[in-house]
């Protein structure tokens, strides 16, 4: 392209353009980029575009171009950010934008787009951009580790404290992001501000719980420390370590290290290592030999985590449901099958045992049933179902996973025909996922091809598949009752009053009698982005409806997409802390949230006060329809007086 005349240059750009995609989607690829950025920009890259003249570019206008579901943009975007980190950084230089001004738009950058660092893609993201959204990822943590975090502390600390209030089961990517900065911390003089006091908790819950372990003296080290101390003090280290792990979400190896030393040699500080309840205190005094075991099987410093999954698995107090028990035991002798056990090396590496990695990812499942994320894959249905096995049905959970490990298939059954997932077809993923905890990981694929054989075998029949599905595949619980306010073959909305009135009748404490919602519901959502436009359908589990803190009513819900907290557009923001929500649940304002509402099963034989459904609620619902997702479908829709 340098060598071309200037008449021929746009007709390479297109081949620049294709290779820079190819070279930021492999290892290394970012800094062969950034080596280039000067003679990226000198040969004209930008030139007829808004990158062009970097100095009048806005921060706030980016994460547009980042989440484009045109990869050419999202391509010329981050080619641009590693071009100004060239320039922040000495290695280019533009006259009209210097090096601390080039910083200081990297980092406000960083700032407004922290979910790049910290998040899997959105379910937007996965539907518009495909790879490229994790590609902007890439750049993004290749930035990081270029300019540091100082100027972005006080939000990155933020969002990490907000990500971990929802209680996900997958952390990992919290404890990187918490490891770099507190090495950043430690090797510059950044002023950490109002963050410091959140940075310092996060930090100590990883490396330094308690005094014990405050200065990070590896497992060996502090278990020799543990071996010294009299009952008193490993009484105050284990109320120290649950603390910190109930506080955070986030549990230290050093507290599986005295997890496992406790089950040996002080076995009644259990409880208190744990952080249990007077529920969670009673499970475990009533089952010590099968609690033991599951420690000292999944309990390891690389497989810590399962230690948080297990206290709350003991304060759900589901080991009192008869069929509990005896599939913890069943799952503890379990023969996994030698490609069962191929995929979660492949997945998780070698550290801890195949068996041991399944079981501990199990507690986290049982303890932690809200923490399930469908990862950087379409299969929020899969997902969906084993979060509200996890919370309804535990004991069917184990099963599904026991075939799973063991047969590596898994048999269901829809309107009393069995589906294999092994004789069945392709699902809606098109490829094995990765990034998931190890019960996903193991189960998804299987219940992804089930789901999409049910939903072939609903082809021939009119109107939506999810009508047969969801009841078949998520269980029986799943209400007879189906509403669903889209045309299937046209997208058009039909029936939106009727629609409304009915979700209000059936939902609504006001318009059902104050009944509140036995068992958790399948629903589906229309997703839209923030500036309101139509994605594309998701997903959910309808978990109860009650006023908020403020006494006004909520729909509290679980979202598979590993984040609740989205920006819907139109003043629709989905809360997860500070209305009430429980750890995982996602909540928004019931008119809002019916706006979004495609699809609801409700007991047909339970209706509701339907005619008493004020005319003002509906039409406000319907004004939040026309302004997002409803643009081109409402037709000759009209609300009625």
């Amino acid at each position: 392209m340098r060598d071309a005349p200037d008449y021929a240059k746009s007709g390479k750009v297109r081949r620049v353009l294709d290779s820079l995609r190819r070279v930021l989607s492999r290892d290394g690829g970012c800094a062969e980029i950034f080596r280039r950025a000067a003679e990226l920009d000198e040969v004209g890259v930008f030139t007829g575009t808004d990158w062009d003249q970097p100095d009048i570019l806005i921060p706030a206008l980016a994460g547009g171009s980042l989440r484009s579901e045109h990869p050419d943009t999202v391509v010329l975007e981050v080619t641009s950010e590693l071009r100004i980190l060239a320039i922040a950084v000495g290695e280019h230089t533009r006259p009209e934008l210097s090096s601390e001004e080039a910083r200081r738009f990297l980092s406000q950058i960083l700032a407004m787009n922290l979910e790049l660092l910290l998040s899997a893609p959105s379910e937007a993201e996965r539907v518009r951009q495909g790879k490229m959204a994790t590609l902007s990822r890439v750049v993004f943590a290749y930035i990081v580790e270029q300019i540091g975090l100082g100027d972005v502390l006080d939000q990155l600390v933020d969002e990490i404290w907000r990500i971990l209030r929802q209680r996900p089961i997958q952390v990992d990517h919290v404890k990187a992001m918490i490891t770099r900065i507190a090495v950043y911390r430690n090797q510059s003089d950044v002023d950490l501000g109002s963050s410091a006091q959140g940075l310092d908790r996060l930090t100590t819950a990883l490396f330094g719980p308690t005094e014990a372990c405050r200065d990070d003296p590896g497992v060996d080290l502090y278990l020799s420390r543990l071996n010294a101390m009299d009952a008193e003090g490993l009484e105050f280290e284990a109320r120290g370590l649950a603390r910190a792990m109930h506080d955070t979400g986030l549990v230290s190896a050093y507290h599986a290290t005295l997890v496992r030393f406790l089950v040996d040699e002080n076995v009644h500080l259990l409880p208190e290592a744990l952080g249990v309840s007077e529920v969670g205190r009673n499970c475990l005094l009533r089952y010590p030999d099968l609690v033991h075991e599951l420690i000292l099987r999944t309990v390891h410093p690389h497989s810590a985590q399962c230690v948080y999954g297990l206290s709350l698995l003991l304060d759900r107090g589901i080991l009192h449901q008869p069929p509990v028990v005896p599939s913890l035991w069943r799952q503890l002798s379990l023969k996994l099958s030698p490609s069962v056990r191929e995929r979660l090396h492949s997945a998780f590496g070698t550290a801890v045992e195949p068996d041991a990695l399944l079981l501990g990812g199990l507690l986290s499942m049982l303890g932690q049933p809200l923490g399930v994320g469908q990862g950087d894959n379409p299969t929020c249905q899969s997902a969906r179902a084993l979060s509200m096995w996890a919370y309804n049905d535990p004991d069917y959970l184990m099963q599904v996973v026991a075939w799973a490990a063991r047969d590596d298939e898994v048999i269901a059954h829809f309107e009393g025909q069995p589906i294999s997932s092994v004789e069945s077809i392709g699902g809606v993923a098109t490829a094995d996922p990765i990034d998931l905890d190890p019960v996903s990981l193991l189960v998804v694929p299987h219940l992804d091809r089930i789901y999409a054989e049910m939903v072939r075998r609903c082809a021939d029949r009119p109107g939506d598949p999810h009508r047969w599905v969801n009841p078949e595949f998520h269980g029986w619980w799943s209400a007879r009752g189906f509403r669903i306010n889209v045309d299937v073959a046209t997208g058009d909305l039909i029936d939106l009053d009727d629609f409304i009135r009915q979700f209000y009748a059936a939902y609504h404490p006001d318009h059902n009698g104050h009944q509140p919602l036995i068992h958790p519901q399948p629903a589906g959502i229309a997703v839209t982005d923030s500036a309101a436009r139509y994605v594309g359908w998701h997903a959910i589990t309808i978990l109860r409806v009650a006023p908020d803190t403020n006494g006004d009513i909520r729909v509290y819900f679980f979202n598979p997409n590993n984040d609740s907290g989205q920006d819907w557009g139109d003043s629709v923001v989905v809360g997860t802390a500070g209305n009430g929500e429980r750890p995982g649940e996602g909540s928004l304002p019931f008119e809002q949230f019916a706006s979004r509402l495609y699809i609801f099963h409700a007991d047909p034989l339970e209706d509701g006060a339907v005619d008493d459904v004020p005319a003002d609620a509906v039409e406000r619902v319907v004004g939040h329809i026309e302004r997002s997702w409803g643009v081109g479908r409402l037709g000759e829709q009209s609300v009625e007086d």
